[in-house]
């Protein structure tokens, strides 16, 4: 055998190469990365997790195989990172009106842990709710599970010790599978999730299958609704209002949102209304079957 002199020593690993070394598809996705953003108030648990989310290239790449077959393959709703964003900002919202209405999370009253503590589990488990879908849409709940299991073992430990960080990854875990279709949460916190799931309905998560001519209730209804606000309410903590362009919207409500509210233990702390403009925003001008 003939030799050739020393090795070279390998090139260091660095970031830029890593990039280079992407098919350029996948490149690109990650170039228009979504920062994900929640207003902490002063809860430095959240604003750690954030930080972590946010550095996690590996979960970042499960959102975005969750929106290739969501959107790509099975023409539907947006299911990758604006989905989740705009559900942990609604989920942290409903906790907080309903916590300051004297409403107490699961892990305040089982566990005598903190509201900051109940507020990294809602925005945890809505981040992490659709994660499955990078495998299959068909029980994604299922598969959320354990992925999700594996990335809060690499999150948690960076905030909580011991047995706290167990009964948190149990929470969030328990928020996840209550917020399939017939789930039965057993917390604030999980029913908090399966709600905020639900209201991420306005038109602009239907644009992309709308768009590219996938004409379906679910598609055309979802482009009728104009907004979603949720303020605290009169009769009720929290009075939600969606607000339609067209009367398709009600699909929405009577048979998204409602089987979401049913069992999800919130029902006599939320008032929902729908107002519809003066005059229906023509969506369609023809079907065919």
């Amino acid at each position: 055998m003939t030799s050739t002199g020393p090795e070279s020593p390998p090139e260091p690993h660095t970031q830029a190469a890593d990039a280079e070394a992407l098919p350029r598809a996948v490149a690109d996705r990650f170039e228009r990365r979504l920062e994900m953003t929640v207003p902490d108030r002063h809860n430095p648990k959240l604003h750690r997790v954030i930080e972590l989310v946010n550095a996690d290239d590996d979960l970042y790449a499960l959102w975005l195989a969750s929106n290739v077959n969501a959107v790509e393959r099975l023409d539907m709703t947006d299911h990758g990172p604006v989905h989740v964003k705009i559900v942990m900002n609604i989920a942290v919202r409903l906790l907080r009106l309903l916590v300051d209405a004297g409403i107490q999370p699961g892990v305040v009253e089982s566990y005598a842990m903190t509201k900051e503590d109940a507020e990294v589990v809602v925005a945890l488990a809505a981040l992490l709710h659709d994660i499955g879908i990078s495998i299959h849409r068909d029980e994604h709940e299922s598969f959320s599970l354990f992925l999700a299991a594996d990335k809060l073992r690499g999150i948690l430990p960076e905030i909580y010790v011991g047995p706290e960080e167990t009964i948190i990854r149990s929470e969030i875990l328990h928020a996840i599978i209550a917020h399939r279709s017939g789930g039965r949460p057993l917390t604030v916190e999980a029913g908090v999730v399966r709600i905020a799931d639900a209201l991420d309905m306005a038109k602009g998560r239907s644009r992309i299958p709308f768009e590219a001519g996938s004409l379906s209730i679910h598609s055309v209804s979802a482009a009728a609704v104009e907004s979603v606000s949720i303020e605290r309410g009169e009769s009720h903590p929290v009075c939600i209002t969606i607000e339609l362009s067209n009367s398709a919207g009600l699909f929405q409500l009577d048979q998204l949102l409602r089987s979401k509210l049913k069992g999800s233990g919130l029902e006599p702390h939320l008032e929902v209304q729908a107002r519809l403009g003066s005059e229906e925003k023509r969506l369609l001008t023809d079907f065919r079957l």
